[in-house]
């Protein structure tokens, strides 16, 4: 989109407005700035791993936040977003951004039940029902052939076949963010720690991410336990 601006000393003449510098005897440059309007489709990962964290932040809740932080970032360069809920059956919001878009996504979450009424993740709903690795592959793989541009969060604990995620990961539309917490780095594992489910008080046994060892391509790691939403802008800047 191309202004006017009065020429200040400095101004490149090649952009002068002659004509219209002419006619109001006041020299002007023309100015020009990006028409972006580009569509960005984040995809959410469910996984059950994504609980874990750091003081009380799971990987999931950070996602949210993130998400919501692009909603708002998009509201001011004038793009949109669409997110990609892995649910039983994947839910794919419409193309939206600034608070319209985040009262749509929480929306949607607390209608099939990640998040209570409150806003919090709900630990009772049942993520196992999402663990169906070549389904979420799947989907990643037609956004990217499709070539839009994608940002995915997720700790990559299951995500399929390792060879498939990394040729997508050399994709320029694909970018990735892998939320880790402490106990991603633990140097002793396997270990069991203690979760609510449906209700109930279990143990869950939590394995060494074996598929993060083996991880290829452009992909940019986010912890819960530090200031994850400048570390994202800085990445995205």
């Amino acid at each position: 989109m191309c202004i006017r601006d009065s020429y200040n000393p400095g101004d490149d003449v090649r952009f002068i407005d002659w004509k219209l510098s002419a006619k109001t005897n006041t020299t002007f440059v023309k100015t020009f700035e990006e028409e972006r309007n580009v569509e960005i489709h984040i995809f959410l990962d469910l996984s059950e791993t994504m609980l874990t964290g750091f003081k009380g932040v799971s990987k999931l809740q950070a996602s949210i936040e993130l998400t919501c932080l692009l909603y708002l970032l998009a509201d001011k360069s004038k793009d949109r977003v669409s997110v990609i809920i892995v649910h039983e059956k994947p839910v794919i919001l419409p193309l939206a951004s600034g608070h319209e878009g985040i009262v749509l996504f929480i929306s949607q979450l607390q209608k099939i039940g990640v998040l209570n009424h409150k806003g919090k993740v709900n630990f009772d709903y049942d993520f196992n029902q999402n663990h169906d690795e070549n389904k979420k592959l799947g989907l990643l793989k037609n956004l990217v052939a499709r070539n839009k541009q994608v940002i995915i969060f997720s700790d990559l604990a299951r995500f399929g076949d390792t060879e498939t995620l990394n040729k997508l990961l050399y994709r320029p539309n694909l970018h990735c963010f892998v939320l880790q917490s402490p106990l991603d780095g633990a140097k002793k594992l396997p270990f069991s720690i203690f979760g609510r489910k449906n209700g109930e008080l279990k143990s869950i046994r939590l394995n060494k991410n074996e598929q993060e060892t083996e991880l290829k391509g452009r992909y940019k790691k986010i912890n819960v336990k530090d200031r994850y939403l400048e570390a994202f802008v800085r990445e995205m800047l």
